[in-house]
């Protein structure tokens, strides 16, 4: 954590996806508390996230939110210095409600508001822990709208090294899941289910590993593939719940197995040996012992996240709040602008944050 001789104290939203979340973090005693509402079981019906539903959402759960935040942490508005909300990337109504409220109360405060890059947010989440990272690393960024490898040389300076060309890892989860009658979010019922499933029995597509040092992902054809040998299967009257357990494994061995891969190639291209996991998928548990035991190949280590912080919260986004802070990154006109498709190289252009 950045110390200071006074300390600042920023309050902390996301509203990027289905996550209501709020957090209050000291620039000296670093985090004072965080809360999260998840909307999973308002779009667990739906089979993913309802872009309309979840903005209805935040509206309803993010003030009462915060009041109960800063009333149990004996905190008051007046004790805020700054209000860091996330900007992008994310779906536009939701981070139009988180945009509007930060402004608006950073406005009545008198105080500024800070935009922050949602996945800047996330690879800068394990310094919640209480140690700051070892620069340079390299981030893999996995969640359910977003998959991408960064080149970390310092706060701030990220070179985009590959991203998904099609469905994010969380989103490939998904669809998988609902191909197989699993409940949302896909990514854990995937991962339960395949516990009981054989290795082996079936192999999916990896696609992109054979182009050499080419980082980019694509998952889309590896659902494609799901779903035509589950209606193969389905027509012989074949598929049993046995079998839907072996195609679950094999379908998080393709997911985890690629990612896993393309990180590899990362550190090969770039020499460099420090590597930090972040987003949702990062909580999955094949992903962070298969990553831990191919990078030991290497001699290179591997940081997560707190399970806690790997999903979406409000900790991570009043963290980067602070260090934005600091830099003197703030917005004091209270503009109301978001970036759904806010590129992470792009965060500090000459041009402008947004």
């Amino acid at each position: 954590m950045l110390q200071s001789k006074k300390s600042l104290t920023i309050l902390g939203i996301e509203t990027s996806c289905d996550e209501t979340a709020t957090a209050v973090i000291d620039s000296n005693k670093g985090l004072i508390a965080h809360s999260i509402f998840s909307q999973v079981t308002l779009h667990k019906k739906f089979g993913g996230v309802v872009p309309e539903l979840a903005s209805r959402e935040h509206i309803k759960k993010l003030l009462p939110l915060i009041d109960e935040l800063l009333r149990s942490n004996d905190l008051q508005l007046k004790d805020i210095d700054a209000i860091a909300y996330t900007a992008g990337p994310g779906l536009v109504g939701a981070l139009l409600v988180g945009s509007v409220l930060a402004n608006g109360l950073a406005f009545s405060l008198g105080i500024p508001s800070i935009p922050v890059h949602h996945m800047e947010a996330h690879l800068l989440a394990p310094i919640l822990e209480g140690d700051d990272l070892q620069m340079p690393f390299i981030a893999l960024l996995v969640s359910g709208g977003h998959t991408l490898l960064v080149e970390v040389q310092k706060k701030g300076s990220y070179k985009l090294l590959g991203q998904t060309l099609d469905d994010a890892a969380g989103e490939a989860f998904d669809k998988g899941a609902k191909l197989l009658d699993l409940d949302y979010p896909g990514g854990p019922a995937i991962a339960e289910l395949a516990l009981s499933g054989h290795p082996g029995v079936y192999q999916f597509p990896r696609p992109m590993l054979k182009t050499k040092n080419n980082m980019d992902f694509s998952f889309s054809g590896l659902k494609t593939a799901l779903m035509y040998k589950i209606r193969k299967l389905n027509k012989k009257q074949m598929l049993t719940d046995q079998i839907k357990a072996d195609l679950a494994h094999a379908y998080e061995e393709a997911i985890v197995g690629s990612l896993i891969h393309k990180t590899d190639t990362a550190i090969e291209v770039t020499g460099i040996k420090s590597v930090v996991v972040a987003g949702g998928v990062g909580a999955n548990k094949k992903l962070r012992k298969n990553m831990k035991l191919k990078l030991a190949e290497r001699d290179a280590q591997v940081t997560y996240p707190r399970i806690e912080f790997c999903t979406d919260n409000a900790a991570m986004i009043a963290l980067a709040g602070l260090f934005n802070f600091q830099k003197g990154i703030k917005n004091i006109d209270y503009r109301i602008e978001v970036n759904p498709r806010w590129s992470i190289d792009k965060i500090y252009s000459a041009n402008s944050q947004l």
